[in-house]
């Protein structure tokens, strides 16, 4: 399977299987997970709560983020937990595709062709 993902340049590259997620952003950009999901109400495409952040040069989850900048009540700590549960936070990279950059690069966005092993 072949897909073109449009990825920030600056983003890191694609860490190996297993390693510490590092915000590459990779396997947000090719589907939203179970979270994204209901965020996205989309099953397809980029997952819409994803963030690039320039500052940091790395790709957040906007649900994570949100929650992480309100105050610590119990209800948001278990939120939090939730959130983090539901995108795999702190279980390493699981994104089985292997970004290969094209030619075409915009101003805004390199074109990251992608393949992988899965077979939906």
């Amino acid at each position: 399977m072949h897909k073109t993902i449009h990825i920030q340049p600056l983003a890191p590259a694609k860490p190996p299987w297993g390693a510490a997620c590092n915000g590459c952003g990779l396997c947000c950009l090719a589907e939203p997970c179970p979270l994204g999901v209901l965020l996205s109400r989309s099953r397809q495409g980029p997952c819409k709560a994803l963030q690039w952040q320039a500052d940091q040069r790395q790709y957040r989850c906007g649900a994570l983020s949100k929650i992480a900048a309100r105050p610590g009540s119990m209800r948001q700590h278990l939120w939090a937990w939730l959130v983090r549960r539901w995108i795999a936070a702190g279980v390493g990279c699981d994104c089985d595709l292997q970004p290969q950059p094209s030619a075409t690069i915009t101003d805004h966005a390199a074109h990251i062709t992608a393949t992988t092993n899965h077979h939906d």
